[in-house]
């Protein structure tokens, strides 16, 4: 533990490194807004109503009590 001791913390920075992981982290947000935002205007403005009840995933869920 004395070689961590020994560094200046004031001559330490985060260096290109740190920079680099930043600009990676923008462009791929911008990435995944633009990939976003195009698949919510390809959806259509309003579904059609749904006639069905909601199906049950298995025996394991309990009944409806208000039905």
């Amino acid at each position: 533990m004395t070689v961590l001791a020994a560094v200046d913390p004031s001559s330490v920075g985060a260096g290109p490194f740190g920079l680099l992981i930043v600009l990676l982290m923008g462009v791929a947000t911008v990435f995944l807004i633009r990939n976003m935002t195009g698949r919510l205007k390809r959806l259509p403005p309003e579904f059609p109503p749904s006639d069905e009840q909601p199906r049950r995933q298995g025996p394991d869920v309990p009944p409806d009590p208000l039905v």
